[in-house]
């Protein structure tokens, strides 16, 4: 309640609208966009130094929002459908939409809004894209179900994340590559690897509640053994995509850094001891897009790039 200026008693001001915004970024994690993005940055600037050597910045900037805007509805989506789920573990019980932080209308708004967003920046870049769009959106969706009724949810959330680097180049050139498939499905096979790390911290809960995974079936140490295989399988996709791309030295230093990454990651994290499971998977992880991405960046424009 709040008293104005006349003496009359009137209600109090309605919650701001900002505060709901950050509640909604907090709910779909919008920092860990630096997983993917990077990726799909990747494959647009190397399509475009295919094209015409030359930095599309417009191109690039929709590129960004698709990718912003589709990880976002997906995050939200996932967060509505695990909602009752997540009540029940006490890792995610804080998250907002248990808490009450973000309702589950403002939720699907949210999700909605970013949906458009991605359907409409995809409008803009060519109609391939946009006729391709709701392929893209599918496995957004089937993922969170998938805990439900396979074991293995990780292999779906690693085929939702291969889209990224083909879309992006489709963005460009309006053509389908097969290098950026290899590119696509390096991601995918990476942070599905990270998804049976992270999963791991989570096999009592998922056990008591009949949620199926990789750790909940066949324990930790058999998910963290996958996770290594899932690795070394994206570490060789990416040296399959350096070689079809014709990549120069800096790339190739980029593939070592990442290599030396895997490596730390998977020396943290053991069977018997997670303490440091999320400096693997929010430090280290982030760390390997990031440092690709630059070092990336850096043998396109030796090569010619112009920016």
């Amino acid at each position: 309640m709040m008293t104005t200026a006349d003496g009359v008693v009137g209600p109090g001001p309605a919650p701001e609208a900002g505060s709901k915004i950050k509640a909604f970024l907090r709910l779909v994690m919008i920092e860990h966009s630096v997983f993917a993005l990077p990726f799909a940055y990747i494959a647009a600037l190397t399509a475009m130094f295919r094209l015409d050597r030359t930095v599309h910045w417009g191109t690039l900037l929709l590129v960004t929002v698709c990718m912003v805007g589709l990880r976002t509805f997906a995050m939200a989506a996932n967060r509505i459908i695990d909602r009752e789920i997540d009540a029940r573990n006490p890792r995610t019980a804080g998250r907002e939409l248990v808490t009450g932080a973000v309702s589950v209308r403002s939720a699907w708004t949210g999700a909605g809004i970013a949906l458009a967003v991605f359907l409409g920046a995809a409008a803009l870049l060519n109609p391939l894209c946009l006729a391709l769009a709701p392929v893209a959106v599918i496995p957004m969706v089937v993922y969170p179900y998938g805990k439900r009724f396979t074991n293995f949810p990780h292999a779906i959330l690693g085929l939702a994340q291969a889209m990224g680097p083909v879309g992006a180049w489709l963005a460009v050139t309006g053509e389908w590559s097969w290098e950026a498939v290899v590119l696509g499905l390096a991601v995918g096979v990476w942070i599905g690897g990270f998804d049976l790390i992270f999963g791991s911290q989570d096999v009592a809960a998922d056990r008591a509640e009949g949620v199926k995974s990789v750790p909940a079936r066949f324990g930790v140490p058999a998910a963290l053994w996958g996770a290594r295989g899932a690795h070394v399988v994206a570490t060789a996709l990416l040296v399959w995509y350096a070689l079809a791309t014709d990549a120069g030295i800096f790339f190739w230093a980029g593939l070592l850094i990442v290599v030396c990454a895997f490596v730390y990651e998977h020396s943290i994290v053991t069977p018997h001891d997670l303490s440091r499971l999320n400096r693997a998977f929010f430090t280290v992880n982030g760390f390997i897009g990031i440092a690709l991405f630059v070092c990336a960046v850096l043998d396109l424009a030796v090569r010619g790039l112009t920016f």
